[in-house]
């Protein structure tokens, strides 16, 4: 690989040419075929995530979050009123597009639009969303936004390492891993060391015609199961 030296021939950064500072994201439904991501209301979407969110067994998709679970509507309301409505982390509902109800939450945050460098986290599916079409579309639908209509260079996800599930899903839609950073912060009274994962703008033209063709309705048979999985377009 080919490095680039200064006139004192020390190694620098490649050129980056012409750059402007990026828009900070405006907050827009983004219309997909199975779901759409819609700037959170507390009114319009509070009381669905709430009941879609009882319909786990347990508290388990809200251990790698850093509040949560709540017991009650109200108490739910309250968070969302709090920390929902700013613009950094900036807050989206996913919403099924058959029942039309939000089952599933994420967000862009740490926007850094100087650099082009932008995050999404805060993702809780309630187990309605989860393994579905919707599920990956609402990453796809948050991932073009940022690279297509924004053109921002670089995309994150970063999660607790100990949430294998969150590992997972980062590798599996294309995110490559940057390593660990150790004892980063603390949640809950206990210590979380930060996994790193980032997608770059260069990394996304073969990315994107991966998540459309695992999408398109040819990839699934009758019964809705996939032909062919994500990571074998995109390793294609």
């Amino acid at each position: 690989m080919n490095v680039d030296t200064n006139e004192l021939s020390q190694p620098i950064g490649f050129p980056v040419e012409n750059w402007q500072p990026r828009q900070h994201p405006p907050k827009v439904v983004l219309q997909g075929e199975y779901c759409s991501i819609e700037p959170i209301d507390v009114a319009k979407h509070a009381r669905s995530l709430f009941e879609a969110n009882l319909a786990a067994e347990d508290g388990r998709y809200w251990t790698y979050l850093s509040y949560g679970p709540f017991d009650k509507l109200a108490d739910y309301e309250q968070w969302m009123q709090a920390t929902c409505l700013g613009d950094d982390p900036q807050f989206y509902a996913i919403v099924d597009a058959q029942s039309g109800k939000a089952i599933g939450v994420a967000s862009y945050l740490r926007i850094h639009s100087e650099v082009g460098s932008i995050e999404v986290g805060h993702i809780n599916f309630a187990p309605a969303l989860q393994r579905t079409l919707a599920a990956t579309e609402a990453m796809y639908l948050m991932m073009k936004n940022v690279f297509d209509t924004l053109g921002y260079r670089r995309y994150e996800w970063k999660c607790d390492d100990l949430n294998t599930p969150s590992r997972k899903a980062a590798l599996r839609l294309g995110f490559k891993p940057e390593g660990v950073f150790r004892q980063a912060t603390i949640y809950k009274g206990r210590n979380r060391d930060t996994a790193w994962f980032s997608i770059l703008d260069k990394e996304w033209p073969t990315l994107k015609a991966a998540f459309e063709a695992w999408l398109a309705p040819s990839n699934f048979d009758e019964r809705g199961k996939q032909k062919q999985r994500l990571q074998d377009f995109s390793s294609a």
